[in-house]
C-alpha cells in the first residue's frame, strides 16, 4: 500500500511539474520579444518599422495594419479568412511560410500561395513561442 501510495505522489509530483513547465509566461515572453524588436514593436506608441505593429494583433486579419506595405503573401491568408489567435500565432513562428502558404492550399486557393513573407525570423523553441505569445496577448483588444 505504502509503495502504491508514494507511485501515486511521485505521478502527480511530475504531472504537477510538467503542466507548470508548459505554462505561458507573459513575464519571460518579455525578454523573448526582445528578439522580435528588430523589426517589430507593440504597446501605444508603437510603430511599424521592418514589420508590422504588433498591438492588438491576436483577433486581426492577417495583413491589415494601417500603413504597412504587407507582402502578397500575408495580404492572400488574410484575404482568405486567416485572424491571429494564439494558436494560430503558435504554428505560424517556426516557419511564416510554410504556415501562410498551408494555410492558403487548406483554403482551397494553392494559386496564391506563392512568393515569400517579409518575416523570416523562426521562433522553433516551443515554450518561448508560448511565453512571447502570452506577451502579445496582454496587448491585445480584449485585455483593454
Amino acid at each position: 500500500m505504502a509503495i502504491k501510495h508514494s507511485l501515486a505522489l511521485a505521478g502527480l509530483a511530475t504531472a504537477v511539474t510538467l503542466s507548470s513547465a508548459s505554462a505561458q509566461d507573459a513575464t519571460k515572453g518579455a525578454q523573448v520579444f526582445k528578439q522580435c524588436m528588430t523589426c517589430h514593436r507593440i504597446g501605444p506608441d508603437a510603430k511599424n518599422l521592418i514589420g508590422p505593429v504588433l498591438t492588438g494583433v491576436i483577433g486581426r486579419q492577417s495583413g491589415t495594419y494601417p500603413g504597412f506595405a504587407y507582402s502578397a503573401l500575408n495580404k492572400a491568408a488574410g484575404e482568405n479568412g486567416l485572424v491571429w489567435s494564439n494558436d494560430l500565432i503558435m504554428q505560424y513562428l517556426p516557419d511564416p511560410n510554410a504556415f501562410l502558404k498551408k494555410f492558403l492550399i487548406d483554403k482551397g486557393k494553392p494559386e496564391l500561395a506563392k512568393g515569400m513573407t517579409k518575416m523570416t525570423f523562426h521562433l522553433a523553441d516551443e515554450q518561448q513561442r508560448k511565453d512571447v505569445i502570452a506577451y502579445i496577448d496582454t496587448f491585445s483588444e480584449k485585455k483593454k
